[in-house]
């Protein structure tokens, strides 16, 4: 798996950091001309902090505190990118991977956690003004595509969007994987929203590897591509460049707001750790290949260019120093969840009390409470 070499790519870091927009960049200039040096600093904050959070929940994973973990090592800027040229307004349709497009729109990261540990069926609620119209999270790959087309349908019909206010039309955007742009519900999806012009950007990060099966085995042209073929305008970005990942969501989101139809972005990026940490990576992919990613680093990239433009080691010492305290408070907090109590499998049956829930209940407390007295 190598970095794409399509001319159509858009990049406006190199590798190594420097400035070194592509042809396909030169549109989006402006809009990264425009970001402050804060808002550049907020982006890597951004993305320290996610990843030192990632590390941590990977660890408690493997201390038994948690069932599963899908880590997002190395996809920090494509997420970090997209979810900073989101609006208050827009909707957030994650896959179960976006851990730092939840966090900047205002998910606490134990609700996350508590997912993965077995104590909520959703982890956080939607509707809830804090977390920032941000949906749940969708382990069936490729569903939430479908509940993102239908919300933006509703926007269509509601005169939600291309009213020509910004700051009232509102848009989605939805967040899946190479491995899921092969699913029937991801094409059935861009149909409808074509069909309907919803306010939509699809957002496909390419990680290379849908769990073992590399992206060439599905498909012999770019993913974009796809998108393409139903009338979507679609571009490829640089995943790993957090400006260009920023710009090119940033159009597509005032795009769709706007009455435009539905976009698409393939972000190319790369999964640097396991798909989940039932995986084993090393079964299907090489030391070379990761090592040759590993020099396409986010993180250090975008410091490479803010120390260019003069931020101070003092900034650097605050962001790994925030990074560290988000892991060690989740740490603290994961160890003080608990479990749930077994009456919770009762509770969350029905909205209303069950005579039959209710004699399972009963059922159940007769025999623990015979078991505890050593009845056989």
């Amino acid at each position: 798996m190598t970095p794409s070499d399509d001319p159509a790519l858009v990049r406006v870091l190199a590798a190594d950091g420097t400035l070194a927009p592509t042809p396909e960049a030169e549109r989006y200039l402006p809009l990264i001309e425009a970001l402050s040096d804060a808002e550049l600093e907020t982006f890597y904050r951004d993305m320290v902090s996610i990843r030192a959070f990632d590390v941590q929940a990977t660890n408690l994973q493997r201390q038994g505190q948690l069932a599963l973990w899908p880590p997002s090592f190395g996809q920090e800027a494509a997420q970090v990118g997209s979810a900073r040229a989101a609006r208050a307004q827009d909707h957030i349709f994650p896959s179960y991977r976006e851990h730092v497009v939840t966090r900047i729109r205002g998910v606490d990261p134990i609700d996350i956690i508590r997912l993965m540990r077995g104590l909520t069926h959703g982890g956080w609620d939607p509707s809830d003004p804090k977390n920032g119209n941000t949906h749940i999270y969708t382990l069936v790959l490729g569903a939430q595509t479908l509940h993102a087309t239908g919300l933006g349908m509703g926007l269509v019909f509601d005169g939600k969007c291309g009213t020509g206010d910004p700051e009232r039309d509102e848009a989605v955007i939805v967040y899946y994987g190479d491995g899921a742009s092969s699913q029937g519900d991801v094409h059935e999806s861009m149909v409808f929203a074509a069909s309907f012009q919803t306010p939509e950007v699809f957002f496909l990060q390419n990680n290379q590897w849908a769990i073992s099966v590399p992206v060439a085995t599905q498909s012999r042209t770019p993913l974009y591509h796809r998108a393409a073929g139903y009338g979507i305008p679609s571009v490829q970005v640089d995943g790993n460049d957090v400006l260009a990942s920023y710009a090119v969501s940033k159009l597509a989101l005032d795009e769709a707001r706007a009455g435009g139809g539905p976009r698409a972005i393939e972000a190319m990026t790369y999964r640097r750790g396991a798909h989940t940490t039932s995986d084993d990576p090393t079964k299907y992919r090489t030391s070379a290949e990761e090592e040759a990613w590993a020099h396409r680093d986010p993180i250090a990239r975008l410091r490479t260019f803010l120390e260019a433009r003069g931020a101070s080691q003092q900034f650097f010492d605050d962001a790994d120093a925030e990074g560290r305290a988000l892991a060690d408070d989740v740490r603290v907090r994961t160890n003080e969840l608990g479990g749930l109590p077994r009456t919770h499998m009762f509770e969350s049956v029905y909205s209303e009390a069950h005579a039959l829930i209710q004699e399972e209940q009963r059922w159940l407390d007769d025999y623990e409470a015979a078991m505890e007295g050593g009845a056989q």
